[in-house]
């Protein structure tokens, strides 16, 4: 694996609650690993092998209904931890919505280093807190939001999420970034159909608070405008 003083996210990873000689212990249980675009990492309802932190790209979290058709219930990035430490098996599958890389450990090696290291278990939870408080952020968005409110949001959370570009430098946010899901996949996350995604999009576009150069590139012209809206509800 790579040094991890060199590691892009190590100032926003959970590795980042340890001492340098506890990061040197870590840093020789796992390994580096690419993951390619539509790749998937872990399957639903198999067993938890594997944890790992993201480097960098995008994935997702999926499950299937009962029908065979996929939901997407999370999208997951870089300096994100993914996977279920002292779990036994994966409720949902990760997939890579774009070539990602991934700092990855088999679930028992991260599991006994865990036990034994009390502030990375403090950093897992407070980890798990904040998914939890951003899931129920995302009820109310389903629930409460008009069509418009959700796809703002949207695009507000990923140029958010994919702001950091270093170790050394955190950027904020993005105004110019590349979309990593479709729209269909954009329907899924936010209950939409790809027809109402599309033309909110063109509408966001037409207010002159967003341009769309092509297909998955997305400029933010106005974010203060794009925050109101996104805020209303």
């Amino acid at each position: 694996m790579s040094d991890c003083e060199a590691c892009v996210v190590r100032n926003r990873a959970i590795c980042s609650a340890l001492l340098p000689d506890e990061l040197a212990i870590l840093s020789k249980l796992g390994r580096k690993q690419h993951v390619s675009r539509g790749q998937t990492l872990v399957w639903e309802g198999d067993e938890a092998l594997v944890v790992a932190n993201v480097i960098s790209g995008v994935l997702k979290l999926s499950v299937s209904t009962a029908d065979g058709r996929e939901q997407i219930v999370g999208v997951v990035f870089p300096s994100d931890f993914i996977g279920r430490p002292f779990g036994k098996e994966s409720s949902y599958s990760v997939t890579a919505l774009t070539d990602a890389h991934v700092c990855i450990f088999t679930r028992a090696a991260f599991d006994g280093f865990a036990k034994e290291h009390p502030d990375l278990q403090h950093k897992l939870l407070q980890r798990t807190l904040d998914e939890l408080d951003r899931a129920r952020q995302w009820m109310m968005l389903l629930g409460r939001k008009t069509a418009s409110e959700r796809v703002a949001t949207l695009l507000l959370e990923i140029s958010n999420r994919m702001g950091s570009t270093s170790c050394t430098q955190i950027l904020p946010f993005l105004d110019e970034f590349e979309l990593p899901l479709d729209r269909q996949q954009m329907g899924d996350v936010l209950g939409l159909t790809i027809e109402t995604v599309s033309r909110q999009l063109t509408k966001l576009k037409e207010a002159n608070m967003i341009s769309l150069p092509d297909r998955r590139s997305v400029v933010i012209k106005d974010r203060h405008r794009l925050q109101d809206l996104a805020l209303a509800a």
